[in-house]
């Protein structure tokens, strides 16, 4: 009797979102596994063909791991079709679908097959490099099924989980496992950066940009990589968040080609056990800020040394694990950060903003009176720093593409022109204008990966 009211209380206190979730009971239920939720959630589930052309050289140093880095640009650019095979999830009737950036970026020609084998053409109407996201289209297509999306904070770590796709092309599979993990950052391999769900559920190539489904067949996150040696299924695979997938098909259904993400305009780090005691924290957690941006929302409500530990009432414990928060809030919303500061907890409210473009960025290609023809040049802005993943102090000139002149000299894209032949450089015109009247000899002082450079040419 005691132990029967135990269960009882057990079941009487578990959370919402798992008391929606039943065990089979019967020995039917058991034989016929998981059938119900792939019938359901499987017609759902696409295989994407894409393919596009590239540019590519061929070059006897090819492979030869010194003279290959002098012969990049060597011999003559010859387009070539390059095709690539993934997934893809149907999020709504009208035909929008989602896959992974890798899959479908800068594709030229997209092709969605359904599980019955019906195909459709289809367009990116807004993709993503750095979610490794693409939201498309399905071009003249009925009524879809489609897949509902899953609050993805609601998951938790130990539930079962269905993976599907079209690993190496054999056709749509669907693979069993869990939940392993949550809050994964940092760890994925690939274009993606930011926040994952964790699962053991085999994901091969080719599952990239399918559907991980919970056992009401919910979508609770887009597969998108693995970590293995071997690259194959090793038991670790990361898909992208429900939560983030849907702020992605709201931007894109307001006409927006490019995921805009509020700019925070902070540099932190995550807070180790050797620090926590200094901070007055109880264990590590959060994310201690070292440099605020004077431009940034978060200017005049944190300064360095400060502790966020939550935004929105979710626990942040990264650099990443922030930006995704942020990311769900969304441009023009109002984010509750959660603040220590000498040891007290305040709750503060920030108004997001999108990085601010002023100064213009005033992009400049020099003309061939310059010394160094060809440079793409760009006057640094916040909007240029999140851009380009610069540090909150830059300023100056980047180097946005070097030019064939500027890369035979030793210059870099990413590089900061600070001055030329002693003269500052704060913004594009500047550095043009010097570039022009500069004698025989030229002398660049550069910042590049946080170091200071002066490079000397002789002209």
């Amino acid at each position: 009797m005691f132990r029967r009211l135990c269960l009882v209380l057990t079941l009487l206190a578990a959370p919402a979102a798992m008391a929606q979730m039943r065990v089979p009971g019967t020995a039917a239920e058991i034989a016929t596994g998981f059938v119900p939720v792939v019938r359901e959630a499987a017609p759902a589930v696409v295989n994407i063909y894409a393919s596009r052309v590239v540019e590519s050289r061929r070059s006897p140093f090819m492979s030869d791991p010194f003279f290959g880095r002098f012969f990049r640009e060597f011999g003559r650019a010859r387009p070539r079709v390059q095709n690539s095979l993934g997934s893809g999830v149907i999020l709504s009737p009208d035909g929008i679908v989602v896959s992974n950036y890798h899959v479908v970026g800068e594709a030229t020609d997209i092709r969605v097959v359904l599980n019955d084998r019906r195909e459709y053409a289809a367009r990116v109407l807004l993709g993503d490099e750095e979610s490794d996201l693409a939201i498309l289209q399905v071009e003249d297509a009925p009524d879809l099924p489609a897949l509902k999306l899953r609050d993805s904070d609601s998951v938790e770590v130990g539930e079962l989980v269905l993976a599907i796709g079209n690993p190496f092309g054999v056709g749509q599979t669907v693979s069993s496992g869990i939940v392993s993990g949550l809050a994964r950052s940092g760890t994925a391999m690939g274009s993606a950066r930011g926040y994952f769900i964790q699962t053991d559920a085999p994901i091969n190539p080719g599952n990239s940009g399918g559907a991980l489904v919970d056992v009401n067949g919910q979508l609770i996150g887009i597969n998108t990589a693995i970590l293995s040696r071997s690259g194959g299924s090793n038991g670790i695979g990361f898909a992208i968040p429900a939560d983030l997938v849907a702020q992605f098909v709201a931007q894109a259904r307001a006409g927006n080609k490019s995921f805009e993400r509020p700019w925070a305009g902070l540099s932190g780090q995550i807070v180790t056990p050797d620090m926590a005691e200094g901070l007055g924290l109880d264990r590590p957690r959060g994310l201690v800020i070292s440099q605020v941006h004077s431009r940034s929302p978060f200017a005049g409500h944190l300064v360095p040394g400060d502790v966020v530990t939550a935004v929105d009432g979710e626990p942040v414990n990264s650099p990443a694990e922030m930006v995704y928060r942020l990311s769900l809030a969304g441009i023009g919303a109002e984010a509750t950060v959660t603040r220590l500061r000498d040891g007290q907890a305040a709750q503060i409210p920030v108004a997001l903003i999108a990085a601010p473009g002023t100064p213009p960025r005033d992009r400049r290609v020099t003309g061939r009176a310059a010394a160094l023809p060809e440079v793409t040049l760009v006057t640094i802005n916040p909007a240029v720093i999140d851009a380009h993943d610069l540090p909150l102090a830059a300023s100056g000139v980047l180097i946005e593409a070097p030019g064939p002149y500027g890369g035979r000299v030793g210059l870099r894209a990413g590089d900061i022109l600070r001055e030329i032949n002693g003269q500052e450089t704060p913004d594009t015109a500047t550095a043009a204008a010097a570039l022009r009247a500069a004698g025989r000899t030229l002398v660049l002082g550069l910042v590049r990966d946080g170091r200071r450079l002066s490079l000397r040419l002789r002209l």
